[in-house]
Protein backbone atom coordinates (compact mmCIF):
# COMPACT_ATOMS: atom_id res chain seq x y z
CA UNK A 1 0.00 0.00 0.00
CA UNK A 2 2.30 2.59 -1.31
CA UNK A 3 1.70 6.44 -0.75
CA UNK A 4 2.46 8.91 -3.33
CA UNK A 5 3.54 12.57 -3.29
CA UNK A 6 2.77 15.44 -5.54
CA UNK A 7 6.57 15.74 -6.14
CA UNK A 8 7.92 13.38 -8.33
CA UNK A 9 11.64 14.10 -7.60
CA UNK A 10 14.59 11.76 -6.54
CA UNK A 11 14.80 10.41 -2.89
CA UNK A 12 16.18 11.84 0.19
CA UNK A 13 18.27 9.61 2.02
CA UNK A 14 18.13 10.87 5.73
CA UNK A 15 16.29 8.61 8.81
CA UNK A 16 14.93 9.39 11.99
CA UNK A 17 14.67 7.98 15.18
CA UNK A 18 11.53 7.34 17.51
CA UNK A 19 12.49 8.40 20.77
CA UNK A 20 12.28 10.49 23.88
CA UNK A 21 15.16 12.77 22.14
CA UNK A 22 14.64 13.31 18.93
CA UNK A 23 10.96 12.65 18.45
CA UNK A 24 9.47 15.25 20.18
CA UNK A 25 5.38 16.25 20.23
CA UNK A 26 3.38 18.65 21.98
CA UNK A 27 -0.51 19.04 21.51
CA UNK A 28 -2.08 21.95 20.67
CA UNK A 29 -5.55 22.70 22.77
CA UNK A 30 -8.45 24.49 21.86
CA UNK A 31 -9.12 27.43 24.46
CA UNK A 32 -9.76 26.46 28.37
CA UNK A 33 -12.03 28.42 30.02
CA UNK A 34 -9.94 28.68 32.77
CA UNK A 35 -13.15 27.70 35.34
CA UNK A 36 -15.62 25.23 35.84
CA UNK A 37 -16.33 21.90 37.33
CA UNK A 38 -13.38 19.73 35.34
CA UNK A 39 -9.19 20.52 35.61
CA UNK A 40 -7.63 19.86 32.44
CA UNK A 41 -3.84 18.67 33.32
CA UNK A 42 -1.23 19.30 30.72
CA UNK A 43 0.84 16.78 30.93
CA UNK A 44 4.35 15.42 29.71
CA UNK A 45 4.86 11.75 29.24
CA UNK A 46 7.60 9.70 27.59
CA UNK A 47 8.19 6.34 26.43
CA UNK A 48 4.49 5.84 26.89
CA UNK A 49 0.94 5.30 25.03
CA UNK A 50 -1.75 7.34 26.11
CA UNK A 51 -3.35 4.35 27.28
CA UNK A 52 -0.66 3.50 29.36
CA UNK A 53 -0.66 7.38 31.09
CA UNK A 54 -4.36 6.98 31.72
CA UNK A 55 -4.08 3.91 33.23
CA UNK A 56 -1.67 5.32 36.03
CA UNK A 57 -4.28 8.18 36.39
CA UNK A 58 -6.63 5.77 36.48
CA UNK A 59 -5.30 3.73 39.27
CA UNK A 60 -3.87 6.71 41.54
CA UNK A 61 -7.35 8.09 41.41
CA UNK A 62 -8.97 5.01 41.76
CA UNK A 63 -11.55 5.92 39.21
CA UNK A 64 -12.66 3.84 35.45
CA UNK A 65 -10.15 5.21 32.80
CA UNK A 66 -13.46 6.36 30.97
CA UNK A 67 -13.74 8.68 33.55
CA UNK A 68 -10.43 10.68 32.05
CA UNK A 69 -11.11 12.35 29.10
CA UNK A 70 -8.57 13.30 26.09
CA UNK A 71 -8.20 14.92 22.85
CA UNK A 72 -5.53 12.49 20.92
CA UNK A 73 -3.33 9.76 21.00
CA UNK A 74 0.00 10.34 21.11
CA UNK A 75 3.42 8.83 20.13
CA UNK A 76 5.03 5.69 22.49
CA UNK A 77 8.48 6.06 21.43
CA UNK A 78 8.68 9.99 21.88
CA UNK A 79 8.28 12.42 24.43
CA UNK A 80 4.77 13.89 24.75
CA UNK A 81 2.83 16.59 25.73
CA UNK A 82 -0.66 16.50 26.02
CA UNK A 83 -4.01 17.33 28.07
CA UNK A 84 -6.32 15.46 29.81
CA UNK A 85 -9.52 16.31 32.05
CA UNK A 86 -10.88 14.58 35.56
CA UNK A 87 -13.34 15.95 37.86
CA UNK A 88 -12.19 19.10 39.52
CA UNK A 89 -12.77 16.66 42.64
CA UNK A 90 -9.17 15.18 41.73
CA UNK A 91 -7.37 18.42 41.91
CA UNK A 92 -6.51 18.59 45.36
CA UNK A 93 -5.01 14.39 45.22
CA UNK A 94 -3.81 14.98 42.18
CA UNK A 95 -1.18 17.09 43.85
CA UNK A 96 0.10 13.77 45.31
CA UNK A 97 0.65 12.04 41.90
CA UNK A 98 4.40 10.89 40.94
CA UNK A 99 5.53 9.11 38.44
CA UNK A 100 9.05 8.24 36.79
CA UNK A 101 7.54 8.64 32.74
CA UNK A 102 4.89 11.36 33.52
CA UNK A 103 4.58 15.09 35.03
CA UNK A 104 1.68 17.10 35.51
CA UNK A 105 3.34 20.66 34.27
CA UNK A 106 -0.07 22.26 35.17
CA UNK A 107 -3.17 22.53 35.50
CA UNK A 108 -6.28 24.48 34.78
CA UNK A 109 -10.29 24.76 34.68
CA UNK A 110 -12.82 23.88 31.81
CA UNK A 111 -16.49 23.52 31.42
CA UNK A 112 -16.46 20.14 30.12
CA UNK A 113 -14.30 17.23 29.82
CA UNK A 114 -11.86 16.90 26.85
CA UNK A 115 -13.29 14.42 24.10
CA UNK A 116 -11.76 12.75 21.43
CA UNK A 117 -10.64 15.76 18.76
CA UNK A 118 -10.70 18.32 20.93
CA UNK A 119 -7.34 20.03 19.68
CA UNK A 120 -6.06 22.91 17.39
CA UNK A 121 -3.20 20.59 16.12
CA UNK A 122 0.23 19.47 16.82
CA UNK A 123 3.81 20.74 16.99
CA UNK A 124 6.49 18.69 15.94
CA UNK A 125 9.83 18.72 16.20
CA UNK A 126 12.07 15.55 15.11
CA UNK A 127 15.75 15.48 14.26
CA UNK A 128 16.56 14.25 11.01
CA UNK A 129 20.15 12.58 10.44
CA UNK A 130 22.52 11.64 7.45
CA UNK A 131 21.79 14.82 6.20
CA UNK A 132 24.55 16.99 4.20
CA UNK A 133 24.36 20.77 3.69
CA UNK A 134 23.42 20.45 0.07
CA UNK A 135 20.38 17.89 1.37
CA UNK A 136 19.13 20.58 4.27
CA UNK A 137 18.43 22.67 1.37
CA UNK A 138 16.91 20.44 -0.33
CA UNK A 139 14.68 19.61 2.66
CA UNK A 140 13.72 23.01 3.70
CA UNK A 141 12.59 24.04 0.01
CA UNK A 142 10.33 20.82 -0.35
CA UNK A 143 8.63 21.52 3.31
CA UNK A 144 8.18 25.47 1.96
CA UNK A 145 6.28 23.93 -1.30
CA UNK A 146 4.25 21.60 1.08
CA UNK A 147 3.69 25.35 3.33
CA UNK A 148 2.41 26.41 -0.01
CA UNK A 149 0.82 23.98 -1.74
CA UNK A 150 -0.51 21.26 0.78
CA UNK A 151 0.92 18.38 1.39
CA UNK A 152 -1.51 15.03 0.53
CA UNK A 153 -3.01 13.89 3.83
CA UNK A 154 -2.61 10.35 4.24
CA UNK A 155 -3.49 8.11 7.15
CA UNK A 156 0.06 7.19 8.06
CA UNK A 157 1.42 3.74 8.69
CA UNK A 158 0.84 3.68 12.33
CA UNK A 159 -2.70 3.67 11.32
CA UNK A 160 -2.39 -0.10 10.12
CA UNK A 161 -0.07 -1.98 12.42
CA UNK A 162 3.18 -3.61 12.04
CA UNK A 163 3.05 -5.45 8.53
CA UNK A 164 -0.42 -3.70 7.86
CA UNK A 165 -1.59 -7.42 9.54
CA UNK A 166 -4.61 -5.06 10.92
CA UNK A 167 -5.97 -4.45 7.27
CA UNK A 168 -6.21 -8.19 6.99
CA UNK A 169 -8.20 -8.28 9.97
CA UNK A 170 -10.60 -5.86 8.81
CA UNK A 171 -11.32 -7.26 6.01
CA UNK A 172 -12.00 -10.63 7.33
CA UNK A 173 -14.41 -8.84 9.91
CA UNK A 174 -16.27 -7.08 7.42
CA UNK A 175 -16.63 -9.82 5.17
CA UNK A 176 -17.79 -11.54 7.85
CA UNK A 177 -15.26 -13.97 8.14
CA UNK A 178 -14.08 -12.75 11.29
CA UNK A 179 -16.50 -12.05 14.56
CA UNK A 180 -14.94 -9.22 16.89
CA UNK A 181 -16.69 -9.31 20.13
CA UNK A 182 -14.92 -6.61 21.76
CA UNK A 183 -17.08 -2.88 20.36
CA UNK A 184 -13.39 -0.97 20.76
CA UNK A 185 -11.86 -3.60 18.91
CA UNK A 186 -14.25 -3.36 16.09
CA UNK A 187 -14.58 0.15 15.61
CA UNK A 188 -10.61 0.22 14.96
CA UNK A 189 -10.84 -2.49 12.97
CA UNK A 190 -13.77 -0.89 10.95
CA UNK A 191 -11.87 2.79 10.87
CA UNK A 192 -8.71 0.88 9.36
CA UNK A 193 -11.28 -0.24 6.45
CA UNK A 194 -12.12 3.17 5.80
CA UNK A 195 -8.67 4.77 5.80
CA UNK A 196 -7.78 2.20 3.84
CA UNK A 197 -9.83 3.05 1.27
CA UNK A 198 -9.50 6.70 1.47
CA UNK A 199 -5.60 6.30 1.31
CA UNK A 200 -6.10 4.44 -2.02
CA UNK A 201 -8.44 6.91 -3.37
CA UNK A 202 -6.21 10.01 -2.25
CA UNK A 203 -3.46 8.10 -3.96
CA UNK A 204 -5.18 7.90 -7.65
CA UNK A 205 -6.02 11.42 -7.08
CA UNK A 206 -2.27 12.75 -6.63
CA UNK A 207 -1.14 10.23 -9.41
CA UNK A 208 -3.66 11.90 -11.64
CA UNK A 209 -2.45 15.41 -10.28
CA UNK A 210 1.13 14.79 -11.41
CA UNK A 211 -0.05 13.50 -14.71
CA UNK A 212 -2.39 16.49 -15.42
CA UNK A 213 -1.67 19.38 -13.45
CA UNK A 214 2.41 19.59 -12.92
CA UNK A 215 2.11 18.46 -8.63
CA UNK A 216 -0.25 20.60 -7.76
CA UNK A 217 -3.42 19.44 -6.81
CA UNK A 218 -6.38 19.02 -9.40
CA UNK A 219 -9.48 19.63 -8.54
CA UNK A 220 -12.59 18.05 -10.35
CA UNK A 221 -15.96 18.86 -11.14
CA UNK A 222 -18.18 17.82 -8.07
CA UNK A 223 -15.74 17.27 -5.31
CA UNK A 224 -16.93 18.04 -1.47
CA UNK A 225 -15.36 20.60 -0.06
CA UNK A 226 -14.26 21.48 3.56
CA UNK A 227 -14.29 25.23 4.48
CA UNK A 228 -12.26 27.15 6.93
CA UNK A 229 -15.61 26.79 9.46
CA UNK A 230 -15.60 23.09 8.71
CA UNK A 231 -18.98 22.71 6.90
CA UNK A 232 -18.70 20.86 3.86
CA UNK A 233 -20.49 21.99 0.27
CA UNK A 234 -20.14 20.95 -3.28
CA UNK A 235 -20.47 24.51 -5.24
CA UNK A 236 -21.56 24.81 -9.03
CA UNK A 237 -17.64 25.95 -10.48
CA UNK A 238 -14.70 24.73 -9.24
CA UNK A 239 -13.54 27.20 -6.32
CA UNK A 240 -9.88 27.24 -7.63
CA UNK A 241 -8.68 30.99 -6.32
CA UNK A 242 -10.22 29.89 -2.68
CA UNK A 243 -8.65 26.50 -2.78
CA UNK A 244 -5.50 28.37 -3.46
CA UNK A 245 -6.14 30.93 -0.88
CA UNK A 246 -6.27 27.58 1.68
CA UNK A 247 -10.47 28.80 2.39
CA UNK A 248 -11.31 25.72 0.99
CA UNK A 249 -9.47 22.05 0.92
CA UNK A 250 -11.33 18.92 -1.29
CA UNK A 251 -12.25 16.06 0.45
CA UNK A 252 -11.61 12.13 0.48
CA UNK A 253 -14.81 9.54 1.41
CA UNK A 254 -14.22 7.21 4.19
CA UNK A 255 -16.88 5.34 3.18
CA UNK A 256 -20.38 4.34 5.15
CA UNK A 257 -23.93 5.71 5.89
CA UNK A 258 -25.08 9.56 6.02
CA UNK A 259 -22.20 10.85 4.29
CA UNK A 260 -21.93 13.76 1.96
CA UNK A 261 -21.06 11.88 -1.28
CA UNK A 262 -18.97 13.30 -4.79
CA UNK A 263 -20.70 14.24 -7.54
CA UNK A 264 -19.60 14.05 -11.35
CA UNK A 265 -16.01 13.63 -12.26
CA UNK A 266 -15.27 13.59 -8.61
CA UNK A 267 -17.64 10.60 -8.15
CA UNK A 268 -16.08 8.87 -10.99
CA UNK A 269 -13.22 8.36 -9.17
CA UNK A 270 -14.35 8.23 -4.95
CA UNK A 271 -16.68 5.49 -6.35
CA UNK A 272 -13.99 2.87 -6.89
CA UNK A 273 -13.31 2.90 -3.29
CA UNK A 274 -16.88 3.20 -2.02
CA UNK A 275 -18.38 0.51 -0.12
CA UNK A 276 -22.09 2.15 0.24
CA UNK A 277 -23.05 -1.68 2.09
CA UNK A 278 -20.83 -0.57 4.97
CA UNK A 279 -23.48 0.15 7.93
CA UNK A 280 -21.29 2.36 10.17
CA UNK A 281 -21.35 6.12 9.58
CA UNK A 282 -18.89 7.28 6.74
CA UNK A 283 -16.83 10.60 7.15
CA UNK A 284 -14.89 12.84 4.55
CA UNK A 285 -11.58 14.03 5.75
CA UNK A 286 -9.25 17.11 3.74
CA UNK A 287 -7.28 15.82 1.02
CA UNK A 288 -4.20 18.04 1.40
CA UNK A 289 -3.35 19.82 4.70
CA UNK A 290 -1.04 22.82 5.22
CA UNK A 291 2.19 22.43 7.30
CA UNK A 292 2.57 25.62 9.13
CA UNK A 293 5.80 27.47 11.21
CA UNK A 294 8.22 25.38 9.99
CA UNK A 295 11.77 25.60 11.54
CA UNK A 296 14.88 24.37 10.67
CA UNK A 297 18.00 24.11 12.69
CA UNK A 298 21.34 22.43 11.15
CA UNK A 299 23.92 20.86 13.28
CA UNK A 300 27.02 21.35 10.63
CA UNK A 301 29.57 19.17 11.75
CA UNK A 302 27.16 16.25 13.10
CA UNK A 303 24.81 16.25 9.80
CA UNK A 304 21.56 16.39 11.89
CA UNK A 305 18.79 18.66 10.12
CA UNK A 306 16.17 19.36 13.41
CA UNK A 307 12.84 20.66 11.78
CA UNK A 308 10.14 22.14 13.49
CA UNK A 309 6.60 22.45 12.12
CA UNK A 310 2.65 22.47 13.03
CA UNK A 311 0.43 20.36 11.37
CA UNK A 312 -3.64 19.76 12.38
CA UNK A 313 -5.08 17.17 14.08
CA UNK A 314 -5.72 13.98 12.64
CA UNK A 315 -2.60 14.58 10.45
CA UNK A 316 0.82 12.84 10.38
CA UNK A 317 4.28 13.95 11.36
CA UNK A 318 5.98 10.57 9.12
CA UNK A 319 3.54 11.45 5.92
CA UNK A 320 5.15 15.13 5.82
CA UNK A 321 8.82 13.41 6.48
CA UNK A 322 7.27 11.27 3.67
CA UNK A 323 6.81 13.60 1.35
CA UNK A 324 10.19 15.44 2.08
CA UNK A 325 12.42 11.71 1.09
CA UNK A 326 9.77 10.58 -1.42
CA UNK A 327 9.79 6.96 -0.01
CA UNK A 328 7.60 5.22 2.41
CA UNK A 329 8.58 4.69 5.87
CA UNK A 330 7.47 1.68 7.44
CA UNK A 331 6.15 0.97 11.11
CA UNK A 332 9.57 -0.25 12.95
CA UNK A 333 10.54 2.46 15.71
CA UNK A 334 13.57 2.20 18.09
CA UNK A 335 13.57 2.33 21.68
CA UNK A 336 17.05 3.80 22.51
CA UNK A 337 19.10 6.61 21.52
CA UNK A 338 21.93 5.83 18.96
CA UNK A 339 20.44 3.06 17.18
CA UNK A 340 19.31 4.03 13.94
CA UNK A 341 15.64 3.78 12.29
CA UNK A 342 15.80 1.64 9.17
CA UNK A 343 14.13 2.62 6.57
Amino acid sequence: MNREYLENKNTIHFKFEQNKEDFIVDEIPLPLKGKGNFAVLHVKKTELTTWDMIAAFAEFLNLPAEKIGYAGLKDKHATTTQYISVEAKYEKQLKKFKHPQIKILNVTRHTHSIRMGDLAGNRFSINLFGVSQIEAGQIEKLARKSEKNGLANYFGYQRFGRDEDSIEQARAMIAGDLHVNDAKLKKFLISIYQSLYFNNWLKERVLLSREENAGKFLLLEGDVYLSNEEKLFTPKNIPQKDFEAHKVVPTGLLPGRDVYRARAAARAVEEKYDDEFLYDKGLRRAALVYPKDITFTYKNHFDILNIAFTLPKGSYATVFLENIANKNFKAKVVKQKGAKFKN
